[in-house]
């Protein structure tokens, strides 16, 4: 009984003992016809424009499967690739919902369009030889670099996210932080030195939020 007892009270703390590891990845869902149609469908009933797009694989490993064209989705956005759909519709969302809310909270303006560095590149990760293959590889993975406002001012991942206004701080951080309950990863400035100038999203893994 003694040993029993023992081994319970063990059992117990270390259940206390928060866990080192990192945080698993998602369970990749598997791509099929069906589930890329139904979220196509979901995303033009929820007001986007998209246009399917055919699957596209290449010899070193690079591919843009189950993936759209996002030709309207509320707000202009410049660069974009195809995108996998199950990037693009929480995507489409943060640009109809979250852009224009902080901007109005934070800066009192309109956000007219969006500036990215691009959706598919077949690279590897942060553009750095020897790395695995970037989500932005598998048409997974969106960078954005700034906010063009109605009046003409333009917010920069780069100059605003440390920069003296606190107005553009709190709405950069605000966004990035809607980021997260949407994206399974998110990387920003405080990141490391490959994202100081861009918000990196992506649904390759996670829940990762920096």
């Amino acid at each position: 009984m003694r040993r029993l007892a023992a081994t319970l009270a063990l059992l117990s703390l270390t259940a206390c003992i928060p866990s080192v590891q990192a945080p698993r990845g998602r369970p990749a869902t598997a791509e099929t016809p069906e589930r890329f149609a139904r979220c196509v469908a979901m995303m033009r009933a929820e007001g986007s424009k998209v246009e399917a797009l055919p699957n596209r694989s290449f010899d070193n490993g690079c591919s843009a499967t189950s993936a759209v064209k996002l030709v309207a989705i509320g707000i202009p956005v410049t660069n974009l690739g195809a995108v996998k759909c199950a990037l693009a519709a929480p995507f489409a969302r943060w640009v109809r919902e979250d852009v224009p809310a902080q901007a109005r909270r934070w800066l009192g303006g309109e956000v007219v369009r969006i500036e990215s560095f691009g959706s598919f590149a077949c690279r590897p990760v942060n553009n750095q030889t020897g790395n695995r293959l970037s989500e932005h590889g598998r048409a997974n993975a969106i960078d954005i670099a700034a906010f063009r406002l109605r009046d003409g001012r333009v917010i920069r991942v780069r100059d605003g996210w440390n920069g003296a206004d606190g107005d553009i701080r709190a709405f950069l951080r605000a966004l990035h932080k809607a980021a997260c309950a949407r994206f399974g990863v998110v990387i920003g400035p405080d990141a490391n030195a490959f994202h100081h100038d861009h918000f990196h999203f992506d649904m390759g893994g996670g829940p990762y939020c920096r």
